[in-house]
């Protein structure tokens, strides 16, 4: 039997590659459940092809469009986050992708553990916003996450096999984008549409610019954290230009693992799907002999502050990582508009992290209402931003 399938947000760059993948095995895999935000048009041509179950349109003003452009095929049809939530949980549904980008897949992923589901994690803001609550979760569950990105892919492959070895550290690898090397006075110059040019990639508008910023990096330490359980003094960052080797793990007997691969998300994603199994694919392979020159260098955390912010979140723990991820999401939403500038991004970041209430143990309730105040803070210090300019 085919494993059946919720994709968290298949219009996105990693669902729409997920669904790249799943065409490839059409006798592994079966679309179960289809989510979006707002692209009907794609999600109809998706429902249209894959014949799901059902599908859900996050925003509700939506859902007359979407059912009349669905009429004529047998797929139900709903709208809102409570739909997304109860779909995931469906006893039809084995893994749930979840690939819904920032702070608004925390609750399906969530809804998706409670229920036992295997997880294939690509939203990276669920650990970083609530990695201690959704870990007790799983523990009472029994849900299993296999992650998406390409770093932790690379990570939880290195250490299949390696059960109870001692891990020395761990290092995850950084492209460092399009600007690695840029004076400060450079990137202070940067516009929306240079920061989304990345080198090596194929991401959505807003991990994109995480990566330009390294905010997409430090989000990764916080994850690895929660994934691995391994403390922050453990994980390290390298900046790798070529994308060739994905991240290391280095083990207490000096040995050092690697997963290498061709810059290809649709290399991890059907390692998640498939895993613990390697299906045979017709991926692009990694030719050494074309990438004779690996080079690595330390980040630069003066021109890049998002990296040491994100460490700092980790350290302090508690709602700090929420604060930082809610404040990011705002500030990249206004560099994006084009009203403040790439390096004004950490600005906000820093200042809301000073500003909002801090709380060490908080459950989901206080974690929300972080998320709602933190956002605010970060709007009115960019509206304090635009007065001046």
């Amino acid at each position: 039997m085919p494993k059946r399938l919720a994709l968290l947000g298949s219009t996105g760059s990693i669902g729409t590659q997920t669904l790249d993948v799943i065409s490839r095995f059409p006798e592994e895999f079966k679309v179960e459940a289809l989510t979006a935000g707002n692209n009907i048009r794609l999600l109809v041509q998706q429902a249209q092809k894959f014949l799901p179950d059902c599908v859900v349109i996050g925003n509700t003003l939506h859902y007359n469009q979407l059912k009349q452009a669905l009429r004529d095929i047998p797929v139900k049809v709903y709208a809102g986050d409570e739909a997304i939530e109860q779909v995931v949980r469906g006893s039809n549904i084995d893994i749930v992708v979840a690939s819904m980008v920032g702070y608004s897949g925390l609750r399906p992923t969530i809804s998706a553990i409670k229920a036992g589901k295997k997880i294939a994690l690509a939203n990276k803001e669920t650990l970083v916003v609530a990695g201690e609550i959704i870990k007790k979760i799983i523990k009472e569950s029994g849900s299993k996450i296999i992650p998406v990105d390409s770093e932790h892919s690379a990570i939880f492959q290195c250490l299949a096999g390696e059960s109870g070895n001692p891990v020395e550290k761990i290092t995850l690898t950084a492209s460092g984008g399009p600007f690695l090397n840029f004076t400060e006075e450079m990137l202070r110059r940067v516009k929306p549409h240079e920061a989304l040019k990345h080198p090596n990639w194929d991401m959505g508008n807003k991990v994109t610019i995480d990566s330009a910023s390294l905010m997409n990096k430090g989000l990764e330490v916080i994850e690895a954290k929660w994934l691995f359980d391994i403390p922050p003094e453990q994980i390290k960052v390298i900046i790798h230009p070529q994308s060739i080797i994905h991240s290391l793990v280095h083990f207490a007997d000096g040995s050092v693992k690697a997963q290498l691969g061709v810059p290809d998300m649709r290399v991890p994603i059907l390692y998640a799907l498939s895993y613990p199994d390697r299906l045979s694919s017709d991926l692009p392979r990694l030719d050494l002999s074309k990438c004779p020159t690996l080079n690595f260098i330390e980040p630069d955390p003066s021109r890049f502050r998002n990296l040491a912010l994100a460490y700092n979140a980790l350290k302090q723990g508690g709602n700090m990582p929420c604060i930082m991820n809610a404040a990011n999401e705002i500030a990249v939403i206004a560099f994006l508009a084009g009203k403040i500038g790439f390096l004004q991004m950490s600005d906000v970041v820093e200042f809301t992290m000073e500003k909002t209430e801090y709380l060490a143990s908080p459950g989901l309730g206080f974690l929300e209402t972080t998320n709602s105040n933190a956002r605010k803070i970060a709007q009115n210090f960019i509206n304090e931003l635009l007065k001046k300019s």
